[in-house]
């Protein structure tokens, strides 16, 4: 592990010296891989640089009790020895998680969708609490929230609803929101009181950028502009700017109605094919791994049942970690956080375990 932490040291230093050259400012796309590359090993390199000047009090204070005869100094320094090694042995746990390979998109904004399943109107009514809850979640955070599609039942629930999340590390916090949501309550439409059972599934994907090597070809598309239904700006309905893009070889149709014009439409349509087409090469790999995403937490698989939210018993249970809060109102007002963090607590410990069996 030191070998690769002093090999990392070096690696900073070269990016360090190549960011202050000229011709690095000409290439914005050079510019853009190596500034973030410098954004993921700054912290590794800061907790390695803490963890040696800690190694080197803990062999400054042995030294000094050899030669102290003094029982007040000799505790203190006893006392200052004991909390370096307590600091040393956090620290190597913490270069140890550092240094687990990285999700590439992690820093990536995302692109949710939330779509209604067994239960009727009863599952699209939970859809459109449960699209409330991100984005109270996301305006906790400072993020923004885009509402990119949506098909509205009369009452108030969603059938499908499509949005962006964007704000710095956004794809590493919510990546673990991915798979089926259940709800037990008894709906407003149930006179004998029984308690039904609903389902709405949550994917998660990271947002595609200009650097991502996804082509699309025109002859793989087309391309349909209609007026917009529903609720919108001014002239929305009475205007063709939405747009209908179906992706010929994938059978992927996005559409979007959203933005007040059809130039607008249809670049947020290409946005929203990109990541979808760079979602699907994420998936085929991930399917290449399935053996070792087995142990993992937040494996991305839409139809693994992660958690379900108890109305009567003002419950919520995240199956992956075994985890129950019994605090549903404030989580449907968005507070995820402990949840979340159960959840990378517990992916980083079976990678851990992983790498120390390999």
């Amino acid at each position: 592990m030191f070998d690769k932490l002093e090999a990392l040291l070096m690696r900073l230093d070269e990016i360090i010296s190549e960011l202050s050259s000229p011709s690095v400012a000409d290439d914005p796309k050079r510019l853009q891989q190596l500034m973030k590359e410098q954004s993921d090993l700054t912290p590794i390199a800061e907790a390695y640089k803490e963890y040696k000047k800690t190694k080197e009090t803990i062999e400054d204070s042995l030294e000094m009790l050899k030669e102290e005869s003094d029982e007040e100094m000799r505790q203190m320094l006893k006392d200052e020895l004991s909390e370096a090694r307590e600091r040393e042995e956090s620290l190597e746990q913490q270069l140890k998680i550092l240094l687990l390979p990285k999700d590439k998109n992690d820093d990536r904004n995302v692109v949710m969708e939330i779509r209604a399943g067994v239960g009727g109107d009863e599952a699209a009514l939970f859809a459109a609490e449960v699209y409330r809850m991100y984005v109270h979640f996301a305006e906790s955070r400072r993020w923004k929230v885009e509402l990119n599609e949506v098909e509205e039942i009369g009452i108030g629930g969603m059938k499908f609803c499509s949005f962006t999340v964007i704000g710095q590390g956004a794809y590493s916090v919510l990546k673990y929101e991915s798979g089926a949501h259940r709800v037990q309550r008894v709906p407003d439409t149930e006179s004998g009181g029984r308690i039904h059972t609903s389902a709405i599934t949550v994917a998660v994907m990271p947002q595609a950028d200009e650097i991502d090597d996804i082509t699309i070809e025109d002859k793989d598309i087309r391309i349909d502009v209609m007026r917009a239904s529903g609720s919108g700006g001014q002239c929305v309905n009475t205007t063709d700017s939405a747009v209908r893009l179906t992706h010929l070889p994938t059978g992927i149709v996005i559409y979007s109605q959203t933005e007040k014009s059809q130039i607008q439409n249809k670049a947020k349509a290409f946005a929203l094919l990109r990541t979808k087409l760079y979602d699907l090469e994420i998936q085929k790999a991930h399917d290449a791994e399935a053996m070792m995403r087995k142990s993992q937490v937040g494996s991305g698989d839409r139809s693994e049942k992660i958690r379900t939210y108890n109305f009567p018993q003002g419950r919520v249970t995240d199956h992956r970690i075994n985890l129950t809060l019994y605090k549903l109102d404030k989580i449907m007002n968005g507070d995820l956080q402990e949840i979340i963090d159960g959840c990378i607590a517990a992916d980083q410990a079976a990678k851990l375990a992983n790498m120390e069996a390999s």
